[in-house]
């Protein structure tokens, strides 16, 4: 049911860091009596529903979550506003208990905004697993707020959490955390300028804070009521606080985390030494020991997906062989029957590329294992320190990341990065990241050219896409996007043993979302591919594929690949390749005619591996498929989506005749 405010007694609105279990405890709160849709005007989730304790109904919003209120991405804007303007009664800050230092930064900012903050200690039982206990009275009494503690999958502390709930709304707290007096001084000074004559019902302490940070959406806010000689004496304390203490922002937030230490002095009691989690911690973490071992894990995850999945690739190409040789002229119409069951044949090019399905489906199972066991967000954290050098945020390693399973909820994901050019960057480099799309196409060449060192050719396409990215972003953060990099905060997971279940479900998922993709896309565009493939200009059948209109078609632009040793069938099979990467090893197939001899040893018949490995260098750089171009325009901008097409054109064919001629220099 979608939930209504208007039929409830109280608001509470949910808020806290990025995976801390709020939306298990939103679903705890509200069971079926929940609603989700977009914000207005945003593509941003919203999750709203009821809960009814001791005769009183709750609406419950679950915020998006955050690290902070600074507002530099939609979802902190999103947050802050809601807070701000609709003035839910009670803020429930649910805080990851064993990150407390990081969590509680978000609290303290909670609390300038004069919100009535219940703070939900949740995950308790893992610290507790690591050898460590909270003083839950201690905080309670420093943060002068109400703490309950809770352990969300097992629903524990709702009840208790309810309770406190009714309890803030009816006895509200507004604690004011003060900084050092220093500090304080700036604050209160704007804080007088601003106090009696801000409309926006904003508390005039944030709001001084804010306007100290350099806040441009608040000084917009209030600058409606606000003298033009109050601005300029709030910009004149401003100057004089950079003056005695540097940036402004930088300084603030040292002051928060100053004051989250204090707090926190005595209320965590370590009962253990060191624990495995520490050890482990500094070996990932470490500069010199951190990156060898994030390659190490990326190149033990490329061998177990090639070496599970082979056997299983290998009996699914078997058996569509099989069913399209035995089906041959069932129909008892020539052009249909070629059309489906001949050696350019549909059934022979879906057949090839659902081969590999087993291959996605045990990539991603691994990168699950390495995800839940809480490896991913380590490594993140630990290319940061490469990636502002290259002119990016550290969040940009995780869009990245997740490009190597599909580039558009990883240019999706680029939302999450503070400032927009270095946004647009990350957006602009994204799809040369090797997607799992790409995957499909790489795994049947390098499997035929290189066998069980396949994994590593691979592997040197994945570094290769990442070196391509990390260079484009320099030059583009050098000229057309110059800034500062955002510093880069992300929460550390604790340690957890992967859950085989949840593994494979997750695996299950991409594999399912590839046959979607397959449905939607691919198999129509290898029907398509198969058409043009049998008909003459004149749409008459053929079964000689040099005289059909795809023919025509790769045979005008093939003089200018001809530098590199490609015939027209791979000039052809990378244009369909813009609907869908899948496609490119369907589209071959069926250019090719595999029939009984297999693509790939086809393909070995025509080609030596320096020409192949130079073709999936130009796959793994040209155009992005329709939908990532589609959502780049969306994202960052008609104009953005042009470059990205033009600009990794030009580099894939550069790429692609450099590997051609140093290599037919060396006499590879």
């Amino acid at each position: 049911m979608s939930a209504s405010r208007k039929q409830a007694d109280i608001v509470v609105a949910l808020a806290g860091n990025p995976n801390v279990g709020k939306s298990v405890i939103f679903n705890n709160l509200t069971g079926s009596r929940q609603h989700v849709g977009n914000w207005p005007g945003k593509t941003v989730e919203k999750a709203e529903g009821l809960c009814s304790f001791n005769g009183v109904e709750i609406y419950v919003i679950d915020l998006p979550g955050t690290y902070s209120l600074t507002a530099y991405s939609i979802e902190e804007m999103i947050a802050r506003d809601y807070i701000i303007y609709e003035k839910p009664d009670v803020v429930v800050d649910i805080v990851d208990a064993s990150n407390l230092e990081r969590n509680l930064y978000l609290t303290l900012q909670l609390l300038e905004l004069g919100a009535n903050v219940v703070l939900a200690l949740n995950k308790v039982d893992l610290i507790e697993a690591a050898g460590t206990r909270i003083n839950v009275e201690l905080l309670r009494e420093r943060l002068g707020v109400p703490v309950v503690v809770t352990v969300a999958p097992k629903k524990k502390g709702m009840k208790e959490l309810c309770e406190a709930i009714l309890k803030a709304f009816k006895q509200p707290t507004h604690k004011v955390i003060e900084y050092d007096p220093k500090v304080e001084e700036y604050i209160k000074k704007v804080e007088r300028l601003v106090e009696g004559k801000i409309t926006q019902g904003l508390s005039p302490r944030w709001v001084a804070i804010k306007l100290l940070e350099g806040d441009k959406d608040v000084l917009k806010k209030v600058s409606t009521s606000l003298s033009e000689e109050d601005l300029a004496e709030v910009e004149k304390v401003r100057r004089e606080f950079i003056k005695e203490f540097g940036d402004p922002e930088m300084t603030l937030a040292n002051e928060r985390y100053e004051v989250v230490k204090r707090i926190l002095e005595g209320v965590l009691l370590k009962v253990r030494g060191l624990t495995i989690s520490d050890i482990l911690d500094q070996a990932f973490l470490d500069t010199v020991f951190g990156i060898p071992i994030f390659l190490a894990m990326l190149w033990i995850l490329f061998q177990f997906a090639f070496m599970v999945s082979a056997p299983f690739s290998g009996f699914l190409g078997d058996v569509f062989a099989w069913v399209s040789q035995a089906l041959k002229g069932v129909t008892g119409i020539d052009w249909l029957d070629y059309l489906l069951f001949g050696d350019y044949g549909v059934l022979n090019g879906v057949g090839t590329v659902l081969s590999f399905v087993p291959l996605i489906f045990t990539l991603f199972f691994a990168l699950s294992i390495l995800e839940d066991f809480g490896y991913m967000a380590r490594a993140s954290f630990l290319m940061d320190k490469i990636m502002g050098k290259f002119g990016l945020p550290g969040r940009a390693i995780i869009s990245m990341i997740l490009g190597f399973g599909c580039n558009v909820p990883a240019v999706y994901s680029t939302r999450a990065i503070p400032g927009e050019k270095e946004r647009i960057a990350a957006i602009v480099v994204n799809p040369l990241m090797l997607c799992s799309a790409r995957l499909v196409f790489f795994s049947a060449i390098a499997m035929t050219f290189w066998g069980r060192m396949g994994g590593n050719v691979i592997f040197s396409l994945y570094v290769l896409g990442i070196l391509l990215a990390l260079a484009v972003s320099t030059v583009l953060r050098k000229t057309v996007l110059k800034g500062e990099a955002a510093t880069f905060i992300i929460e550390l997971p604790q340690y957890l043993m992967p859950v085989l279940r949840v593994a494979l479900s997750k695996a299950w998922g991409r594999a399912k979302l590839f046959f979607t993709k397959a449905g939607k896309v691919i198999f129509p565009g290898i029907v398509v591919l198969g058409l043009l493939s049998i008909f003459t200009p004149s749409i008459s059948f053929t079964d000689n594929v040099e005289e059909s209109i795809v023919a025509i078609v790769g045979k005008s632009a093939q003089p200018l690949f001809a530098p590199l040793g490609w015939d027209w069938r791979l000039v052809v099979a990378a244009i369909f390749g813009f609907i869908a990467k899948e496609i490119v090893l369907g589209a071959m197939a069926l250019l090719y005619g595999v029939g009984e001899e297999g693509i790939g040893e086809r393909i070995a018949s025509l080609y030596d591996p320096l020409t192949m490995y130079a073709y999936m260098v130009f796959i793994l750089i040209y155009v992005p498929c329709i939908v990532t171009i589609a959502v780049i325009k969306h994202e960052a901008g008609i104009k953005w989506a042009l470059f990205t097409v033009f600009y990794e054109l030009l580099l894939a064919y550069g790429m692609a005749w450099l590997i051609v001629s140093i290599g037919r220099l060396m006499g590879v």
